[in-house]
């Protein structure tokens, strides 16, 4: 064995190179003096405004990324260690975060510019989409908690689209709110604005976590267990307050749902905290009876998956806790390389529940109470009316009051009215739902008729029938570059041509979504249409894969192809035939998604090719 002058061998130097350089890191990061003089802090010169200093190290000529930026940098640095590739995406995070881009932004603004490559996608950190080729604009997507909005926000936001964004709002199925047709000057004119509301858009695009949802009758429902927007509105802001939060792979969906009228489709997100009841016969003396949340994991219907619950419950005051320890294991074991496996699905379809439960109790320090599915109890208590129309709330002589918005979409002028409805005859509050609809709340019954009067007034309804009540449209090519039709015009056409021609006294969900990020959750719909492009003859066409047979909660089912490519001008004539048979066989008092689970896909089909029903 050689050594060398010093008297060590050449493993033992080794060593204790790797011994002063883990000193050395450990020592800059907090500020002491450096042992070997070989490791200096320097600020990241890519993508760094002048003057701000990242806090990123250069030790022995590597660079060392410390703060709130340091997990995902290293899963990054493990990635490429083992051979992968990064993605496009996670290589644009790497030489710069989206978080830092606001002076970059102000300098396009100004030059009348749009963003280019990779900033297209970085300046989704603010919200902020460059939508071309659909549009030459942007869009924007703001935050709102729970969909809990006051009048004098919902007013703001309708001066701001007058003034910057052509004078639309669109309500989406995150219980939120966006702009469209935003000019190259404008990004950051209407981001400011916002702010003057109380409302952010940080992270409200790219690989962050979205709005957090929640029941929308929270504190109003006679039906549920627990109120949640509450919740909502904390983890909401623990995202904003915790930088680390922000290094994701892909992003992020969290919904509380109280076990009331309206459900938050917590069972379509990658967390989900569901209300129950435990019981005295089951309760234990570390566990009493009472109300609890169970966890559930890795809900994206889009990729054909329901939220799987995991056996843990929870009180209400850990649920903060425990979705940040999640979300920080994530992103260290998130998939770097392949954005179609990047979500929480795949980390715990590769590792399995077991292990991953157990890396969120080592984030967390302790372990997680378990208890069995069949010692909790979450009553059915969802009404698929119950966020249309006039509704008695838990308060004595108050009720709320459900808007129908036609595919989500209001206009400003619409939406100041609504504002001013909400301050005469209620207190001031709008909720927004996932179903692209709005409720009006704390209306006294004697002003019950003048509020119909009024929203009448305005072109809007609170009386949806079945198709209006349960449709749901993603924006589309109209506002999309990946859509492959217009969702939200076709929506309404073929709804306008069913309710002439049929009446249903059961609800129906029929949801449009344009392509296979499926924003509308065609999987779930009672009825999901998947936009295609067609051939038809010597040209390509607008289209749909026709699903059935979708669902949430307790009639949980991912939607069945019954008929792909289905030219557009088709589709209404198609949906009629098999409504008609619907009407035709069903059982006394069924609805179409039990009917379409009892009836197999060659039964449904020779519905729609054998129907009664005449064009």
């Amino acid at each position: 064995m050689s050594t060398s002058s010093n008297g060590f061998s050449e493993s033992q130097q080794q060593f204790l190179a790797g011994l002063v350089f883990g000193a050395d890191v450990a020592r800059a990061v907090t500020g002491l003096p450096i042992l070997s003089g070989s490791a200096t802090a320097k600020g990241s010169s890519t993508g760094t405004a002048p003057g701000r200093e990242t806090g990123n190290l250069e030790v022995h000529g590597a660079t060392v990324v410390s703060g709130p930026d340091r997990a995902a940098r290293q899963a990054q640095d493990e990635t490429l260690a083992a051979g992968g590739k990064l993605s496009r995406e996670e290589q644009a995070k790497r030489e710069k975060n989206g978080l830092d881009l606001w002076d970059e932004m102000e300098s396009r603004a100004r030059a009348g510019e749009f963003p280019k490559g990779t900033d297209v996608f970085l300046t989704k950190y603010h919200g902020m989409f460059y939508v071309a080729p659909a549009q030459n604009a942007f869009m924007c997507r703001m935050r709102i908690p729970g969909g809990l909005l006051r009048s004098w926000q919902l007013r703001g936001i309708a001066a701001i689209a007058d003034r910057c964004a052509g004078g639309q709002i669109d309500c989406t199925t995150r219980a939120n709110l966006q702009l469209r047709d935003i000019p190259a000057h404008m990004p950051t004119e209407v981001l400011y604005a916002l702010r003057e509301l109380e409302i952010t858009c940080q992270g409200s695009g790219a690989d962050n976590i979205r709005n957090c949802t929640a029941s929308p009758l929270s504190g109003i429902d006679p039906q549920e267990l627990i109120e949640t927007i509450p919740w909502a509105k904390r983890m909401h802001a623990y995202i904003l307050a915790n930088r680390d939060l922000y290094g994701l792979p892909r992003k992020f969906n969290i919904a509380f749902d109280g076990g009331g009228s309206v459900a938050s489709l917590d069972d379509t997100n990658d967390i989900g905290f569901r209300a129950v009841r435990l019981h005295d016969e089951d309760a234990t003396p570390e566990t009493p009876a009472g109300v609890y949340f169970r966890l559930t994991l890795g809900g994206i219907t889009g990729h054909k998956d329901f939220a799987r619950d995991t056996g843990i419950l929870l009180q209400q005051s850990e649920c903060i806790e425990v979705a940040a320890a999640i979300v920080r294991v994530f992103i260290r074991s998130g998939n770097r390389t392949d954005r179609n496996k990047a979500r929480l699905k795949y980390v715990l379809d590769n590792w399995g529940f077991p292990r991953f439960i157990e890396e969120v109790e080592k984030q967390l320090g302790r372990p997680l109470r378990r208890i069995a599915l069949r010692q909790s109890s979450n009553t059915d208590n969802e009404n698929r009316f119950a966020h249309v129309g006039i509704h008695p709330q838990r308060q004595p002589g108050l009720h709320y009051v459900g808007v129908a918005l036609p595919v989500g979409r209001m206009s400003s002028r619409q939406a100041e009215a609504l504002s001013d409805i909400a301050e005469r005859y209620g207190q001031g509050e709008l909720r927004l739902t996932v179903w692209q609809n709005l409720i009006l709340s704390h209306v006294p019954t004697e002003h019950l008729n003048a509020v119909i009067r009024e929203l009448q007034e305005i072109g809007l309804s609170c009386e949806a029938n079945s198709f209006r009540a349960g449709l749901v449209a993603c924006t589309g090519s109209a506002g999309c570059k990946y859509a492959a039709a217009n969702t939200k015009r076709h929506a309404l056409e073929i709804t306008g041509y069913l309710e002439s021609q049929i009446e249903l006294d059961q609800p129906l969900n029929i949801h449009l979504t344009g392509c296979h990020h499926s924003c509308a959750q065609h999987y779930i719909g009672d009825i999901g249409l998947l936009a295609c492009q067609v051939e038809q003859g010597d040209e390509m066409v607008e289209g749909y894969h026709i699903h059935v047979g979708g669902g949430w909660g307790s009639r949980q089912a991912i939607g069945r192809e019954l008929f792909p490519s289905v030219p557009y001008n088709e589709c209404g004539d198609v949906l009629m035939r098999l409504l008609t048979g619907y009407l035709e066989q069903r059982d006394p008092d069924e609805d179409f998604a039990a009917f379409a689970a009892r009836k197999s896909d060659a039964e449904l089909k020779e519905l729609v090719l054998h129907s009664t029903f005449q064009v």
